[in-house]
Formats: structure tokens, sequence, C-alpha cells
């Protein structure tokens, strides 16, 4: 089973973020614990869809870049990395302005997968904007 590795904290992770999607996204990791990731993004016009309310995507690359973070501080010792296999968001809201929080949860934490859980909520008053679950392959050194 996979635990918390001890060379990674959200400094690392927002640090690895900054100059890619993440970054541009003003997506930033708040707090990381064992088997969870907490995170958070000011909803911009650039996560906003032509039609005012807020993009599906900017809400999935919220959740994923948590899951995808939260995975890389509990690979496996001796991994080298991990790419998504699935992913699946249920939207039940949005939002106009303000920002939105994610909460990461491991729901499976293997040594050829991993799942992860996501809420992502209105920040301000804790309302649910999205449902997320993604599946996390473990990739391993060659040879």
């Amino acid at each position: 089973m996979s635990k918390l590795r001890s060379d990674i904290d959200v400094n690392l992770l927002n640090q690895r973020g900054g100059e890619y999607l993440p970054g541009y996204l003003g997506i930033e990791m708040l707090e990381l614990g064992e088997r969870m990731l907490t995170s958070r993004m000011p909803v911009m016009k650039l996560h906003v869809a032509p039609i005012e309310f807020l993009h599906a995507a900017s809400v999935v690359a919220l959740a994923d870049t948590t899951c995808g973070y939260a995975t890389i501080a509990h690979l496996p010792e001796g991994a080298q990395s991990f790419t998504t296999i699935e992913l699946k968001s249920n939207h039940l809201g949005t939002l106009r302005d303000g920002s939105i929080a994610c909460v990461a949860s491991a729901q499976h934490l293997g040594r050829t997968t991993q799942v992860w859980d996501a809420v992502v909520s209105d920040e301000a008053d804790g309302r649910k904007i999205a449902l997320f679950r993604c599946t996390q392959m473990i990739l391993w050194p060659k040879g």
C-alpha cells in the first residue's frame, strides 16, 4: 500500500505546476495529508464558458489536478510516475465568481492503480459543484 511521501509538500506541488496548466488556471494546493489533498481555484473570466457559467472543463481541471498531485504524493517507493486512465465527473451546480475548492481523497492506493474521489464546492458556502472520480495507473521503470 502506498503511503504519503515525506519528500513532497504543497509548496513543491505548487511550484511544479507554475508554468503549466495548473499555474495558468490559478490552481493552488492547500493541505496535503495521508490519503488526501485540498486545493482551490479563483474563478476568473478564463474559467467561464461563453454562456457565462463556470466551464465544466475548468471544474474537471481543478479536480483532476488535485487528484493527480495527490497521486504524486502517494506514489509507491520505486515508482516512476503515473498516468490517468479513466475519469468521470458529475456536475451539480455552477457559480460565476468567487472561488471553488476541492477535496481529493484516496479510495484505493495499490501497487498498479490508485483511485481518487474529489468533491468540488463553492469555497464561500460549501455548496457542491461537482463530484469527480479518477483511476491512475502507476508507472514503473522499465528493465
